[in-house]
């Protein structure tokens, strides 16, 4: 079976053929967008950070390590949504959708890496 290859792109920025199956990776809607905008094929909340860590947070990059850590650990915890997230992916080109500005220090570069370490 062919691997999941993984695309990272801001929700702000052109949808593109190129991005095959788009994912939203976000708990909350991204402001100012509407949903025919952002076109994304599916919005998997339950594998965004939880609120109490994307408030922690706050995009502080000397939080960047530590965020990366605890979310490593919320996504060890929540197996379920990653084996959903994993059926859904399988075989085709994905790509993570996210809002945030900072496009190298987000929650979906986390994912990204996670799924990529742990076998897509």
């Amino acid at each position: 079976m062919p691997s999941t290859q993984i695309g990272l792109k801001r929700v702000y920025e052109t949808a593109s053929t190129d991005d095959g199956l788009r994912l939203l990776v976000e708990r909350l809607w991204p402001r100012g967008l509407t949903k025919a905008d952002a076109a994304i094929d599916h919005w998997v909340k339950d594998i965004a950070p939880t609120p109490t860590l994307r408030t922690w947070y706050g995009h502080r990059p000397e939080r960047w390590q530590e965020f990366r850590a605890r979310y490593r650990l919320e996504l060890d915890e929540n197996q379920a949504a990653i084996k959903s997230l994993r059926e859904l992916c399988a075989g085709q080109q994905v790509t993570f959708v996210f809002a945030a500005k900072d496009v190298l220090r987000n929650g979906a570069v986390v994912l990204k890496e996670y799924i990529d370490e742990k076998g897509g």
